[in-house]
């Protein structure tokens, strides 16, 4: 009884997980940091036309 399974966890296939993780990763960065840039823009916005 000898099993020959072929490892599914190679090395190309960790190195694949690493990259979709730090892309990932990058993606929410800008996304969040574009996303409070925006809302501190809406503030300086705001705050310019009130009524003073």
């Amino acid at each position: 009884m000898t099993d020959n399974l072929p490892e599914k966890d190679t090395a190309a296939d960790h190195e694949k997980w690493k990259e979709r993780g730090v892309a990932m990763r990058a993606f929410f960065y800008i996304f969040g940091t574009h996303l409070f840039a925006g809302f501190v823009w809406l503030l300086f916005q705001l705050g310019q036309h009130a009524q003073k």
